[in-house]
């Protein structure tokens, strides 16, 4: 089965730095098959076998061991990545100047408080929309300038966000990878 893996927080703002090229060779260490990584932000597709609870433990323990970094990875197959896809409530809307779509994805469902929290930050600018252990953003200026990040972190939910183009290649490069088996 093919995997992608979305790290938390890594070679951000100079923090957490780790090559790509010595994380694939870790996890190719631990096992995993076909390792690629795509930028330097912690994107990781690779070949597995084992269930998702088990390789994200396997993974965030591989990172703490040889770069001694403790951080949440966020798993999805590629047939999630394609499902998160299609699913997206913004994905086919024409974004005007400014506007960017980004998908966080959760470590667990969000709790009816979690969106409460979302709810309560709401800007009539921005919006957001849940479909399972995803959090879909529509950011009519900028992330920075919402408030909808900053609320999704009290709801204490591992996540990772990534922008939509990131997302496609991602989805892109699990595509090639499927059709070389």
């Amino acid at each position: 089965m093919i995997y992608i893996a979305l790290l938390r927080g890594i070679n951000v703002g100079g923090n957490n730095k780790i090559k790509m090229a010595d994380l694939r060779t870790a996890l190719e260490n631990r096992g995993l098959k076909r390792v690629k990584t795509y930028i330097q932000s912690g994107n990781v597709l690779f070949e597995s076998e084992k269930d998702e609870a088990s390789l994200a433990i396997e993974i965030e323990d591989e990172i703490y061991t040889t770069f001694g970094i403790r951080l949440k990875v966020m798993l999805r197959t590629s047939q999630e990545l394609e499902d998160l896809i299609v699913h997206s409530p913004f994905a086919h809307r024409e974004l005007s100047d400014g506007e960017s779509l980004y998908v966080s994805l959760l470590g667990e469902p969000l709790s009816e408080e979690g969106l409460q929290k979302l709810e309560q930050c709401e800007k009539a600018n921005d919006e957001f929309a849940v479909v399972g252990r995803e959090v879909y953003f529509l950011f009519r200026r900028s992330i920075l300038d919402s408030k909808l990040g900053d609320a999704l972190v009290k709801t204490k939910i591992p996540s990772t966000s990534r922008n939509w183009n990131t997302i496609n290649k991602l989805h892109a490069l699990a595509v090639e990878m499927k059709q070389q088996v």
